[in-house]
């Protein structure tokens, strides 16, 4: 659009509404422009208006035109029908989009070139450095995990950060941008921040240095006596209540509030944290801390969530605060519990009590840790048959706030896949060493700092050989969906991978579940300069989880030799009704188990509190009116009708072979 100068007969009448300007030449407006709505304002440097027509009603159902009143502004190029006005220091340095709102705010400016955020190096996992993570807008989970993890590559290293210096850079600017339908309200400085449309800033006191990126699918809320320096917040976010932030990365979707502190930490999808404090903290995706008491401090975790009281120590007041910890995917800690840094928490376990003691339960998932007299006792593969796991891992995928079409992180849900399951497979075969060093009739077996009893032993061998099955005979049986089969030949035919890629060791990437072989092939590209720009290394991630159950597939035919004892070139029919059997007995056994589990949240003991002033038919009562009755259940019921359903299928799979035989 062609901008025009004023005339003589509009600065007139800005002149005569308590209008100012350093020099009226240096203003364009719209050509439809009109002096009406301009009152005491200020104005200096280049500057551009557009029109003011059209009026908001705001909250309260109060009528406001749009309008520039009571406000300084210093090179601005400002959209049509906004509204700014009772600005008390001024606007430096901005392009404002349409039909924003900005009042009774102190100061927006941008003080020299900026690169809002972009390129500031957060210190995660160690306090003292060393495995910085360049935070830019289009960072995502898998990236800054290998940037954090992957310091045995320093070439790779050194090419990521020239990647993310080289976005920062480009991105950089003298001039920050204010989104379309951007409200700021009673607000005090923000500096050096750029802000994306529909974003929502209401009564923060400080922001400095850092990126907004909202946008209409996905808007951000930036709320109430926030404070954030050095960061990034990333589409469908909302920080508000007091938080505090500095050199952070909120992902998509984050909620951080209600007083929650964080210091170079990164939050990425669906995380939220409340009341407590974060510090060098890697939060993988659905990190959740609610809890005033709880500190989390130099470790990594995702689908965690952080009992009250939860802590860590990284200082063991010596060479500094040096140390860092692992809580693999889906584990928990109770309240009050605690861990001496450096540890590592197998996927999918629960932490209870103090950890004084230096373990790696990594290659036994689904575990409890209890503390007994100062000693860590393992019980291995028991949170297999937890109802909460299972309600946890169903809780996920229907949690995803997420609005935004582009999605930075690339999240897998399965609580068994190739990651779990060859950890499983590595578990048994510990628990039967231990067992064979040690004698079957051992009381206590020793591993890795911890104690783990005979009879959990024997039992975690077996948790560990039903969810194998349970995984394999999924595969299986989905792969042979449809299939009619004329001969064995058949069968094996589509048991075939289409590609050898999932055949080795697999790695959780902070919520993306992918072969090693893949993730070694981006890292090699990005060290000899293949792939040069993030949304490269993005699309690369995206191709790994669009391809998972093909690479899933792989994973499973290259073990069902070692698994069953069949040569899948040579496998029949017979053979695979062996399986859908054992499968069928495993998924069976294992419901069951968690229905049982589930019966506990309705026994007596769990009724205490209810019917506080009467009797027992009251109390009953009164339990079945806020909790219903276990039958009715939508877990319980949901539990049994799997049942149903896995026996349904594999008897069908079971008859469609049978007839070809």
């Amino acid at each position: 659009m062609n901008f025009r100068k004023l005339t003589e007969i509009e600065i007139a009448q800005l002149q005569a509404q308590q209008c100012r300007a350093e020099d009226w030449n240096d203003i364009k407006v719209h050509p439809d422009f009109s002096t009406e709505h301009i009152h005491n304002v200020r104005f200096s440097g280049n500057i551009t208006l557009g029109i003011f027509s059209e009026s908001f009603v705001r909250e309260g159902g109060i009528k406001m035109h749009s309008g520039i009143r009571n406000a300084t502004l210093h090179n601005v190029c400002i959209g049509n029908n906004c509204l700014i006005e009772n600005i008390n220091n001024y606007i430096a340095n901005y392009t404002i989009g349409e039909r924003t709102i900005i009042d009774n705010c102190d100061l927006i400016v941008v003080d020299g070139k900026s690169h809002f955020g972009n390129g500031i190096e957060v210190a995660v996992l160690n306090e003292t450095g060393g495995r910085e993570v360049v935070i830019t807008d289009k960072l995502s989970a898998h990236t800054a995990y290998i940037m954090a993890l992957y310091r045995h590559r320093p070439q790779l290293i050194e090419q990521l950060r020239e990647i993310a210096l080289y976005y920062s850079n480009k991105h950089a600017s003298e001039m920050g941008t204010i989104g379309k339908s951007v409200v700021i309200s009673n607000s005090g400085i923000i500096k050096g921040v750029r802000i994306g449309d529909f974003c929502r800033i209401e009564g923060v006191n400080l922001l400095s240095n850092g990126s907004i990126n909202s946008n209409e699918k996905a808007p951000v809320y930036i709320g109430h006596g926030v404070v954030c320096n050095d960061f990034i917040v990333s589409s469908g976010a909302k920080v508000d209540s007091g938080a505090t932030l500095s050199r952070c990365f909120v992902g998509q979707a984050c909620e951080l509030g209600h007083n929650y502190s964080a210091s170079d930490s990164l939050f990425f999808s669906n995380c939220q944290g409340e009341n407590g404090e974060a510090c060098a903290i890697f939060a993988g995706p659905y990190t959740v801390t609610h809890h005033k008491s709880t500190l989390l401090i130099a470790g990594m975790f995702s689908f965690m969530n952080a009992g009250s009281g939860s802590n860590q120590s990284n200082h063991m007041y010596k060479l500094g605060p040096i140390h860092q910890g692992t809580l693999e995917r889906g584990a928990k800690t109770t309240s009050n519990s605690y861990i001496l840094w450096p540890s590592r928490v197998g996927a999918f376990s629960l932490v209870m009590g103090r950890h004084v003691n230096n373990s790696d339960t990594t290659n036994l998932p689904f575990s409890y840790l209890i503390e007994q007299n100062n000693t860590t006792h393992l019980v291995p593969g028991v949170n297999l048959r937890s109802v909460g796991t299972i309600r946890d891992v169903q809780k996920w995928p229907k949690r995803d706030r997420r609005t935004d079409p582009n999605r930075l992180d690339l999240i897998n849900y399965n609580h068994l896949s190739p990651y779990t399951v060859q950890k499983m497979m590595k578990g048994r075969e510990i628990l039967k060493e231990l067992q064979h060093a040690s004698g079957e009739l051992s009381d206590i077996y020793s591993f890795h700092s911890t104690k783990i009893k005979n009879s959990s032993l024997r039992n975690g061998i077996r948790f560990y050989e039903v969810a194998i099955h349970k995984f394999m005979g999924n595969s299986i049986i989905k792969k042979l969906e449809g299939l009619h089969p004329a001969s064995d030949e058949d069968i094996r035919m589509r048991l075939r991978p289409d590609t050898s890629i999932g055949k080795g060791e697999w790695a959780d990437v902070s919520g993306l579940i992918a072969p090693k072989s893949e993730i070694e092939r981006l890292i090699t590209d990005i060290e000899e300069g293949r792939t040069t720009r993030l949304k490269e290394i993005n699309a690369e991630w995206e191709r790994m989880y669009n391809n998972y159950y093909t690479y899933e597939w792989s994973w499973v035919y290259d073990h069902i030799e070692e698994f069953y004892g069949i040569t899948p070139e040579n496998i029949t029919a017979s053979d695979i009704i062996s399986i859908v059997e054992q499968w069928r007995e495993a998924v069976v056994w294992l419901d069951k188990m968690i229905y049982e589990d589930a019966r506990k949240e309705f026994s007596l003991s769990s009724r205490t509190g209810f019917g506080v002033d009467g009797s027992r038919e009251i109390k009953d009562s009164d339990f079945e009116q806020v909790r219903g009755d276990f039958e009715s259940n939508p877990f319980v019921r949901a539990t049994l009708k799997h049942i149903e359903e896995k026996s349904a299928l594999g008897q069908e799979l079971i008859d469609r072979l049978s007839r070809r035989r």
